[in-house]
């Protein structure tokens, strides 16, 4: 491999401050703070307001995709008389593309919600019997692209809010158990879906306040907390037989458990018509083209990654429009929070990150610091030859320019997923050069769109009582791949715990913040052979450092849900109650 020296280029990052019209129309209370308000203009929206995205294989019905999105940021169960619940005149969708090869959309599944007050002469959510507001929904499907829509589901039944044991469980409430109102919201369609809609508990865990002062996560000083702990989200979940899911002409089993046939990505939004008109002394009305106001897939894309200025312009965006909106990717080349993690920029200033240097000289040579060229350098060089960054493989798409160091790992995890094609395997068997065939652990790949989760549907679930399941995801995947036997004894394509999880989908207990700043701080990189700079073959035996070490030791200190998951379908936990005495 011939490896030459590079300058180092700095590339501004381009702002810009773009909204619509129709987003200013819907002015809504502002509700406890959370990560999920993500965008200025969709914090003033919360019914609308996508928090989390997951995708994963059925853990007890793998021949089955769960997808689960979650709306309306960190409710308070005690939150009356007005309570939380899906809003109307909303589009809430799940989208799912599984043909790179066809432009858009395959299949969409589309919520749509309708409120009723039983009993307008009480000030209560719930009285003898009766609730306000009793919510149900239509739920439609497209399999050609949103074209046309069939009804699968109709008065689809939403469990009320859990509020505490007089409305529930009392002759003067709805006389019923919680567990029972819950179990009722689990309905199948009419084509073979199971679905739930309807409150639960928070999936997600992260000290909010530690994150958002500065990255001061872990805490310089006093402990960590889970500030989504004991609120609660709204959900649609979805379990979809695999062959629904599947693309046009994709054999009935995958080839093999990185199946190409087998790949989706999956996003989720939520629309409102572009007027809202109000008139004295009569309803509201609603009319003109539906707007995209919310969208999520990858987690912490627009909170974490997208500038401010930028966060509405990108919440109405499709993932389609991102291949031409090529400003969004100078995000992912140069990620701000890199520069946190560099010691000749702003690594001192945030203590925190101390564990995270990302590789300025891997191998001696190669410079993944924000503007630097990372592997550009060898553009054209013949070691690059049938590789995923040989142009006559995949065109420009991961090596584009000279001062876009991250194209090759950021840019790919949150954009197209990740190719079986070298350099993309685990340094397994490379013999120490990055750009030899390795042990393959990942394929994603759907260069179709941007953000999205994609999801390998051919790789099996880890069990979740398997002592290698990890919330680490695909980082421990690659640990095992890397350093335990018999995984690391030869390059075959075999199950290895955790493939199953983040980035390839996202499960329930994959810790995506940690993850993702250990992505940031350039695991993925040494994954694949290109070490920190502190290992030098030369004089060191083995390439597991201390600067690996300390990457793949890092926590935040909150590193689960603050309520244990199910082993079943929608698999979340209950929603808290609103009497709970440790709210």
């Amino acid at each position: 491999m011939n490896i030459n020296n590079h300058s180092k280029t700095f590339i501004c990052s381009l702002s810009r401050i773009s909204m619509t019209l129709a987003f200013l129309l819907y002015g809504c209370f502002i509700v406890f703070a959370s990560s999920h308000r993500e965008a200025p203009l969709i914090a003033n929206d919360p019914l609308a307001d996508n928090t989390d995205l997951y995708a994963f294989r059925s853990p007890d019905n793998p021949n089955t995709i769960t997808i689960i999105a979650n709306y309306i940021p960190a409710e308070l169960p005690f939150g009356g008389p007005n309570y939380y619940t899906f809003g109307e005149n909303i589009r809430y969708e799940i989208h799912v593309d599984n043909d790179a090869s066809v432009p858009g959309d395959e299949i969409i599944y589309r919520f749509t919600f309708n409120r009723v007050n039983e009993d307008g002469t009480t000030f209560f959510n719930i009285r003898l019997g009766q609730q306000n507001l009793k919510t149900t929904y239509t739920l439609t499907r497209s399999i050609d692209g949103g074209n046309s829509f069939q009804t699968i589901l109709t008065d689809g039944f939403v469990p009320p809010n859990n509020i505490g044991p007089r409305s529930i469980e009392s002759e003067v409430g709805l006389n019923t158990t919680y567990e029972s109102l819950f179990a009722q919201g689990i309905q199948t369609t009419s084509t073979g879906e199971t679905v739930f809609a309807g409150p639960v508990d928070d999936p997600f865990f992260v000290d909010l306040g530690a994150i958002f002062d500065l990255g001061n996560s872990p805490r310089q000083e006093g402990g960590n907390r889970d500030a989504l702990g004991r609120l609660n989200v709204h959900t649609i979940a979805l379990q979809i037989p695999i062959s629904t899911l599947l693309k046009d002409g994709a054999p009935s089993q995958p080839t093999s458990i990185l199946d190409a046939d087998y790949v989706i990505g999956v996003w989720a939004s939520a629309s409102r018509p572009a007027i809202k008109t109000l008139r004295a002394g009569e309803p509201a009305t609603f009319s003109g083209d539906w707007v995209q106001v919310s969208r999520l897939g990858m987690p912490l894309t627009n909170e974490a990654v997208i500038p401010i200025g930028d966060k509405d312009f990108w919440n109405r965006l499709s993932p389609y429009d991102e291949i031409s909106e090529t400003t969004m990717d100078e995000y992912f080349f140069n990620p701000e929070l890199a520069l946190y993690m560099d010691d000749d920029l702003f690594g001192p200033a945030v203590p925190s990150f101390a564990p995270f240097r990302v590789q300025t000289a891997a191998l001696g040579t190669f410079d993944f610091s924000n503007g630097a060229d990372g592997l550009f350098g060898l553009k054209g060089n013949e070691a690059l030859d049938g590789t995923a960054l040989d142009d006559a493989v995949f065109g420009t798409l991961l090596l584009p320019a000279a001062g876009k160091p991250r194209s090759v790992d950021i840019w790919p995890t949150f954009h197209t997923g990740v190719p079986n094609v070298i350099p993309y395997q685990l340094a397994t068997g490379k013999g120490g050069n990055p750009l030899a065939a390795g042990k393959p652990f990942v394929n994603n790949f759907l260069p179709n769109g941007g953000d999205m989760l994609r999801l390998n549907m051919a790789v099996p679930p880890t069990p979740r009582n398997d002592e290698n399941f990890s919330s680490l995801g695909l980082i421990n995947a690659a640990v095992l791949g890397l350093t335990a036997a018999p995984f690391n004894t030869n390059t075959n394509i075999e199950f290895i715990p955790n493939m199953d999880g983040f980035p390839n989908g996202r499960r329930l207990e994959d810790d995506v913040t940690r993850i993702e700043l250990q992505a940031v701080a350039g695991v993925v990189l040494a994954a694949i052979g290109l070490w920190y700079d502190d290992f030098d073959p030369a004089t060191s035996a083995s390439p597991v450092t201390e600067d690996l070490i300390n990457v793949l030791s890092y926590s935040t200190g909150v590193e689960t849900n603050d309520a244990a998951f199910t082993n079943s379908f929608p698999y979340l936990a209950m929603p808290w109650r609103g009497t709970e005495i440790n709210q």
